[in-house]
């Protein structure tokens, strides 16, 4: 899999969404959460992307896949060659990190995020982004914090 196929298949998610942070790194989130980071530069690592506890022990048994670094402590593993895992698997594997992001976020925003793609069609996956990340910031309450 290269990064093109990676991101048509990241942005696919419902409500999935990507951006440059840290210069070079492109971002896939879901409601400003991360999911999974690929470097556009030439690095170490290709490709990490957080997995299950599960997971995270049996892949970084495999060679050219590590703990990722700085966020290993969440379960997070890094690719050091973008063949290090299968594509069929790779694609099972993201979709699981886009998942475990998902069901970490608020029932309360998770049902907002679900009833504003139903409403709102294109906003749906489909390769489409779901959000744009001013949308998502915009949508946060701020109700009970004090400034």
């Amino acid at each position: 899999m290269d990064i093109d196929a990676i991101r048509r298949h990241c942005l696919g998610f419902a409500h999935a969404t990507e951006n440059v942070q840290w210069e070079i790194d492109l971002c896939f989130k879901v409601d400003g959460k991360l999911f999974a980071v690929a470097p556009l530069d030439v690095a170490p690592v290709r490709l990490s992307f957080k997995c299950s506890p599960e997971s995270f022990a049996e892949l970084c048994e495999r060679p050219d896949v590590i703990p990722a670094p700085y966020m290993a402590r969440a379960q997070w593993v890094a690719l050091q060659s973008l063949s290090a895992i299968p594509d069929d698997e790779l694609r099972r594997l993201l979709a699981e990190s886009y998942q475990l992001v998902w069901q970490r976020l608020p029932k309360k925003r998770r049902e907002a995020l679900t009833s504003a793609s139903a409403a709102n069609p294109k906003s749906a996956a489909g390769g489409k982004k779901a959000l744009p990340a001013a949308s998502a910031k915009a949508g946060k309450s701020t109700k009970g914090r004090r400034g």
